[in-house]
């Protein structure tokens, strides 16, 4: 296998591991808000927070798409 090939797989174990690990931290949250009896506005606000920090994961992703396309590195 080239060094190309090993860096592609590296980055989607990457990608696939981060996104786990957001699920894990949405189900993490998610049994804590309901032991704890959370009013609805603080279910809002901490799923938010998880919610813009996948965003911005996503985000990322895109931006390193787009630089990568043109030729930036």
């Amino acid at each position: 296998m080239t060094p190309e090939s090993y860096q592609q797989i590296e980055s989607i174990l990457l990608n696939v591991s981060l996104v786990g690990l957001f699920v894990l931290l949405g189900l993490a949250i998610h049994d804590v808000l309901k032991k704890n009896d959370v009013p609805i506005i603080g279910r809002v606000i901490a799923y938010s927070v998880l919610g813009l920090g996948a965003v911005g994961f996503v985000a990322k992703g895109v931006i390193q798409l787009i630089y990568s396309a043109n030729g930036v590195t």
